[in-house]
């Protein structure tokens, strides 16, 4: 129960400190802000994937498949955004333009 108490209290601290940090992020700085964050997820999911390595309640099992989940989607939903942001600068070929 101990355990369970303290990934609550990282989890609450993380979250109110990490929206004071992004809410006041200029707008230009987002996209690199998006790969940084892309990273720490996937750290998040390796750091989750490590706490299924121990004995773990019931509860503890759910917060890490929700933490896997929650940082997967980040992951993929930064890289597509990523990917849609790098073809806008891709140059076009004149296939297709369509000329």
């Amino acid at each position: 129960m101990a355990h369970l108490v303290l990934m609550a209290g990282v989890f609450a601290a993380s979250f109110i400190i990490g929206y004071a940090l992004i809410s006041r992020v200029p707008t230009l700085l987002h996209t690199p802000l998006m790969s940084m964050t892309n990273a720490i997820s996937a750290v998040t999911i390796l750091g989750a994937l490590i706490l299924f390595s121990l004995p773990l309640t019931g509860a503890e099992k759910l917060l890490g498949a929700v933490a896997i989940i929650a940082a997967t989607f980040n992951v993929v939903g930064g890289f597509a955004v990523t990917d849609r942001m790098l073809r806008l600068f891709k140059e076009k070929s004149p296939e297709m333009d369509g000329k």
